[in-house]
């Protein structure tokens, strides 16, 4: 139980923490400019899963190497995205619009979409829609910002690049370790933003103490802190408890948002942010049912003879 316990706790802080990214992009862009930020956020990154690589005397495989070059470019786009809309919108916001990745990956995931969703997954994403709706809205009908459409395009491709990490990562014979799969996907992410920040990286030198530790608690705790913690816990819990803990990011977003940004939630936005959550939970678990029912079939070949219609 103990053991549970720590395991749950450390998921948890996995969601804190990266609900609590939002705010904290949110702050540091209105320092630097949004490359900037980004490739201060990949390079830390890069050099602190280097040395701990470095330290294990270890190498890099070939399927690690593939793998995180394809991937590196798909989450680079994805923090572009997400870091311009932060930008441009409030951090409760963008917290929730991102979580629409949950609806959206099994729709590009060919595992879960084999047989076909059941209904209910789209009434959940009809839900979810609904959300994004009263969440654009804001004080009222108007035409959708800037920010939450960059948040929305960002879900969407989130969606695409965690399909994708299960195509390129998975299947026999392949070495892929979860550190170093980051350090490849964080160098390449370094490089691509290395060339446009090169005018305006002396910016750096000028970042106040409290930009530097936004940028510092983006690349440790957002990053490389996050995705270790998680492969940790997801390999000592099982896959549905871990899903439900880190399904709370959305509602991180939006405290931290609220109590320490100063943010304000209308009535409008307040409803579209319970629906947000409602509708995300209820697709992840009926998706998540829909996964195990496939691979009851899978495992017993004359189930579906003897099951009823």
């Amino acid at each position: 139980m103990p053991h549970t316990r720590r395991t749950d706790l450390v998921l948890l802080l996995v969601a804190i923490v990266w609900g609590s990214s939002y705010l904290a992009a949110k702050t540091a862009t209105d320092a630097l400019p949004v490359l900037v930020v980004l490739f201060a956020r990949y390079a830390i990154s890069a050099l602190v899963c280097l040395v701990l690589i470095c330290r294990s005397f270890s190498s890099f495989s070939r399927d690690e190497v593939r793998a995180g070059a394809v991937l590196g470019v798909t989450q680079a786009a994805v923090l572009l995205l997400e870091t311009y809309g932060v930008a441009h919108t409030s951090a409760a916001n963008a917290g929730l619009i991102i979580s629409l990745t949950i609806v959206l990956t099994p729709l590009l995931d060919r595992a879960s979409g084999r047989g076909g969703l059941p209904p209910r997954f789209f009434a959940a994403a009809a839900v979810c829609v609904l959300a994004v709706g009263l969440l654009m809205a804001g004080n009222g009908l108007h035409a959708p910002r800037t920010g939450d459409l960059l948040m929305l395009a960002a879900a969407v491709v989130r969606a695409g690049h965690v399909a994708l990490v299960g195509r390129l990562t998975t299947g026999a014979g392949r070495e892929v370790r979860p550190l170093h799969l980051t350090a490849v996907q964080t160098v390449v992410g370094s490089a691509l933003f290395a060339v446009p920040v090169a005018g305006d990286l002396p910016a750096l030198a000028h970042a106040g103490a409290t930009t530097w530790t936004e940028l510092v608690y983006l690349a440790l705790f957002c990053s490389v802190f996050a995705f270790l913690a998680q492969t940790w816990a997801v390999q000592r819990s099982s896959a549905s408890r871990a899903s439900l803990l880190l399904g709370t990011e959305p509602v991180w977003a939006v405290a931290v948002g609220v109590c320490l940004g100063g943010e304000r939630l209308t009535v409008l936005a307040a409803l579209g942010a319970g629906l947000m959550v409602a509708g995300t939970y209820w697709g992840q678990s009926v998706e998540r049912a829909h996964r195990d029912a496939l691979m009851a079939l899978s495992s017993h070949p004359y189930a579906a003879l003897t099951a009823r219609p």
